[in-house]
């Protein structure tokens, strides 16, 4: 097996052996393991003892977090260890359930529950044997992602969304029945959390994300959680610019650029970026017109920012570990078009200009954003303009953020200025001469205060 099995695991299933039970790892891992990719996740299923029993196991190898209820799942040392489950369906949605564990279940059963093939597979550790009642194994070598049992797929509609960005994480095609099956699931009973999470592991963890939104168009999804997107697809662009055709077909192609450019990046701006490669271009459809014979889409940028809104609203994305990324994902769509607009500027753009825009957005993001929307494109372009205008950022330290103020109210305060709308006013033209260049330092900045104090006193 590619993937070592940790030493806890054959630890642990020996004891459950031992106790008259069997102990399998179950889920991703297995998969992943097949795949020969790593994955850090490990769920073990155990089969033949009872709750009390595993738990007093559990405590001998260390602290255990018990989580769930009727269905408890035990945290010990890294691992998640469970019990074989039987679900019974008493309402709408992926919460819509009465789960209870039941250790008695056979190994075909336990695994009916799932998803996909894919990933109702498990080993045994201590022997290797692996235990594939469906055919992930075959499905995975064909390529192919297939549900279980249609008979209890469809009562968790999150599984559309899972089936979305396991395709594109792992390169699928849908079987042709999953598809027909996927198509007739509602979604508007799912959280925006949960279809956020869905979405996110799409754009962060697919090396082409847009396998999964193509996908995600053929079964409806788009359709019915991101609308806005849907007039994309029949929104025609400039040739000589997009060659590749529409906006739906640029926006794909974006997408895969972008999450070339993330790697280095944490989640919260990875995200960001992503998000904006989706939604960069929403408005087009509604500020397209041909003028000339040529196709225009003036203003698009600013127009996107509401329509991006209703995006951002329906996934409930805010802030992650501390990052913006709302404000992140609305200045990327409102300003993608800067870095080339500030090269093709008919006099040279003023530092001025760059430390303001660092006001609105991240440069280094922007830059990184504009250089995929610029090869996300058909045919061969110049895109230096981007790697010029981060240089320029670079130069001046505004790289990340625009500079802070160096005149304070602590200083108009000891200069006689009483807090209130004057001094809000003061301080805000400082400012603007300090993003100008024409104060440079807190002396400066100072003494510029004392003289418009003076001519405010004069007038």
């Amino acid at each position: 097996m590619p993937q070592p099995i940790p030493e806890i695991v054959g630890r642990l299933a020996t004891m459950v052996r031992e106790a008259g039970g069997r102990a399998l790892i179950v889920g991703g891992w297995v998969r992943d393991d097949l795949l020969d990719r790593p994955c850090k996740d490990l769920d073990i299923e155990v089969f033949g003892i009872d709750a009390a029993s595993l738990r007093t196991i559990l405590e001998s190898i260390g602290s255990v977090d018990a989580v769930g209820e009727s269905f408890t799942v035990y945290k010990v040392a890294g691992l998640d260890v469970s019990l074989p489950r039987r679900e019974s369906k008493t309402g709408r949605g992926h919460r819509g359930f009465t789960v209870e564990g039941d250790p008695t279940l056979s190994l075909e059963d336990a695994a009916r529950r799932r998803d996909f093939t894919i990933n109702a597979m498990s080993r045994d550790p201590l022997t290797g044997d692996l235990i594939d009642p469906f055919g992930g194994k075959a499905d995975l070598r064909a390529r192919i992602l297939r549900l279980v049992d249609p008979r209890t797929f469809g009562e968790d509609s999150l599984r559309v969304l899972r089936g979305v960005q396991f395709a594109a994480r792992f390169d699928l095609t849908i079987d042709p029945a999953t598809a027909d099956h996927c198509r007739t699931i509602a979604l508007d009973d799912l959280p925006s959390e949960r279809i956020l999470g869905e979405i996110e592991k799409l754009l962060l963890l697919a090396p082409r994300p847009s396998i999964g939104l193509r996908l995600a168009w053929d079964l409806g999804v788009v359709h019915a959680l991101l609308p806005e997107l849907v007039p994309l697809a029949t929104c025609p662009q400039e040739p000589e610019w997009h060659p590749e055709g529409d906006v739906w077909t640029h926006t794909l192609m974006v997408v895969d650029e972008a999450r070339q450019r993330i790697d280095d990046l944490d989640r919260g701006r990875a995200l960001a970026m992503m998000l904006a490669a989706v939604c960069h271009d929403i408005a087009k459809p509604e500020t397209t017109i041909v003028s000339n014979g040529r196709i225009r889409s003036p203003g698009h940028e600013e127009a996107g920012v509401l329509p991006t809104t209703h995006v951002l609203d329906r996934l409930n994305v805010h802030t992650i570990d501390g990052f913006d990324v709302r404000h992140a994902v609305l200045g990327l769509v409102a300003q993608h078009l800067k870095p080339s607009a500030f090269h093709k500027a008919p006099t040279p753009v003023s530092d001025g200009a760059f430390r303001r825009l660092a006001q609105k957005v991240e440069l280094e993001l922007l830059a990184r954003f504009s250089d995929a929307d610029c090869h996300g494109r058909g045919g061969s372009f110049d895109c230096s303009a981007t790697g010029r205008f981060l240089e320029r950022a670079h130069a001046l330290g505004v790289q990340h953020e625009a500079p802070a103020p160096l005149v304070l109210g602590r200083h108009l305060l000891a200069l006689g200025v009483a807090p209130g709308p004057a001094m809000g006013a003061l301080l805000k033209t400082l400012y603007e001469r300090q993003l100008d260049g024409e104060i440079t330092s807190v002396e400066d900045g100072i003494e510029a205060a004392r003289i418009l104090i003076a001519e405010q006193e004069q007038g």
